[in-house]
């Protein structure tokens, strides 16, 4: 934590729900910070804070903003399957000697009537699937389909937050919706499509937690992917713990 009187300047690393409340208490705070955003969401949502978009180019090319920015401070607040993004962190911070801290929501855990199949990657979640073909709800985002190419026997339904640009690597439903999602419309869905498989990857928090109940709810099959290993971090659930760890309140500028 840093006294109440540092000179403060933060970089969020963002994308996600938990990064714009971070963003809007910060700004309330009125801290000094910037927002960064990957760049693979088409139309991002508005943050009350100087935005960037777009990747650094690496630890190097991330060390190289945090200098010349004159950051203080980095908080990742990206997806908790942005590996990538928060490995590069982790070793532009060490080499910039930049407190860093990971805002990252918890799993769900595993309840009594759930029927998930737990498996640690995608190809793993591609090889858990049937052979006889099937009604699948893939939910696991643009970037980590072309696996599922291999089982191009099911019908796939594919939720984005944003139409694809380029052909898909096989046949399938696209919805295109920007959640948060609810039980009602999950169940609605999933009964409309048939679906018989989900397969997730374990993102917690709210947003995308509907079409987990709603499984449960229609007792189906959810192959669960379990999060990527990173680097040991510190690491916060709340938005008043990285306040905290700022010397800040999330009162403050209220």
């Amino acid at each position: 934590m840093v006294s109440q009187g540092s000179a403060i300047r933060a970089l969020i690393l963002g994308g996600t729900a938990d990064a714009s409340e971070l963003a809007a208490a910060i700004a309330r705070a009125r801290i000094d910070a910037v927002y960064s955003y990957g760049g693979r969401t088409r139309a991002p949502a508005d943050q009350p804070l100087p935005t960037r978009i777009g990747g650094f180019g690496g630890v190097r090319g991330l060390a190289d903003t945090i200098r010349a920015e004159g950051i203080t401070h980095v908080i990742d607040a990206t997806h908790p399957f942005a590996a990538e993004m928060s490995r590069n962190a982790v070793q532009a911070c060490a080499d910039t000697g930049t407190p860093l801290i990971a805002l990252e929501r918890a799993p769900w855990p595993k309840t009594p009537g759930d029927n998930w199949i737990e498996v640690t990657d995608v190809d793993a979640a591609v090889a858990a699937l049937p052979e006889a073909p099937t009604n699948v709800f893939l939910a696991i985002g643009r970037q980590h389909i072309a696996p599922f190419a291999r089982k191009n026997q099911h019908a796939y339904t594919l939720r984005f937050v944003d139409p694809p640009e380029a052909p898909l690597p096989f046949a399938a439903d696209v919805i295109v919706s920007r959640g948060p999602f609810t039980l009602e419309g999950e169940l609605a869905m999933m009964r409309a499509r048939n679906i018989a498989w989900i397969v997730a990857r374990n993102s917690g928090g709210d947003g995308a937690r509907a079409k987990i109940d709603a499984a449960r709810r229609l007792d189906l099959p959810v192959i669960m992917i379990a999060r990527p290993e990173l680097p040991e971090r510190r690491r916060v659930e709340s938005v008043t713990e990285v306040m905290q760890w700022l010397g800040h309140s999330t009162r403050l500028g209220a």
